[in-house]
């Protein structure tokens, strides 16, 4: 088990799965994915990174080396490792991370046609959650099968949101999806937050589509707002987090705030459970 982390006793739930989810390619998921992953297991607590985008940018972005991996994401999804078997450490004691590469390219097409196909994330995260207080999956930026497996998985869903001229029209497509697969693959799934990202206060566009999304969608969107950021912007292309690359840089600050806020909903949830 991680470093940090605990594992729950008989009475408390198993790791929270949280995917995070947008069709929308340059929104920030996978900023977002590692960011709040990292600012999370700062808080001690034990957190797993799933990358699943055949990009493997999360896995960059945590300093792992996609191209020397032996395996990853996509031989969990194939039955071929088990997820204890490939987990990856990184800068962050009490952060793992289940890696991906370009590998992953086939599994959009195999799972297609593979006995339930469609559960094959949930099935393999099984057995992991319990070393874990929160599962992070990022997602690649399509609704595709693999998008489709994180959200079967997921018992929540982070939509990050760059506040442009096409947000909302994405944004129902997304909608549309989440709700189809409660209603048939997994009634749990809710949407966790909307989150605003590299937002500009300036833009009076980036205003008027912040307004919108909280008249629509009031407490689902989080207070926290990621800025626009240089520092954020490089951090990857060190292989670190940003909490490790430049915690009081503004963005970093950004997901500090954000990891806070998701802990206060969780016990808020929690008390009213």
């Amino acid at each position: 088990m991680p470093q940090g982390s605990r594992r729950p006793s008989l009475s408390e739930p198993m790791g929270r799965i949280i995917a995070v989810a947008n069709q929308k390619g340059g929104v920030g998921k996978t900023t977002t994915s590692v960011n709040l992953a990292a600012a999370l297991a700062a808080e001690g607590r034990g957190v797993l990174l799933v990358d699943m985008d055949p990009q493997g940018n999360a896995t960059m972005g945590c300093g792992v080396d996609k191209h020397r991996i032996n395996a990853g994401s996509y031989d969990v999804l194939m039955g071929r490792r088990g997820v204890g078997d490939v987990l990856v450490a990184c800068a962050e004691p009490s952060l793992r991370v289940l890696p991906a590469n370009a590998a992953l390219t086939s599994a959009e097409v195999e799972l297609i046609e593979a006995e339930r196909g469609p559960l094959r994330l949930r099935e393999a995260l099984s057995a992991a959650t319990a070393d874990f207080d929160h599962v992070f999956v990022d997602c690649p930026p399509s609704l595709n099968m693999l998008t489709v497996n994180a959200l079967v998985a997921a018992d929540r869903v982070i939509i990050p949101i760059q506040c442009e001229y096409y947000a909302l029209e994405g944004l129902s497509a997304l909608l549309d999806t989440i709700e189809r697969i409660r209603r048939t693959l997994n009634p749990r799934l809710r949407i966790e937050g909307m989150l605003r990202t590299m937002f500009d206060s300036r833009n009076r566009l980036a205003n008027e589509v912040s307004a919108q999304l909280i008249k629509h969608f009031g407490g689902r969107v989080y207070e926290t707002v990621v800025p626009r950021n240089v520092r954020l912007a490089e951090a990857p292309s060190y292989g670190l987090p940003i909490n490790r690359y430049d915690a009081g840089c503004r963005g970093g600050q950004a997901y500090q705030d954000l990891a806070r806020e998701v802990l206060t909903r969780e016990a808020r949830e929690g008390a009213a459970a």
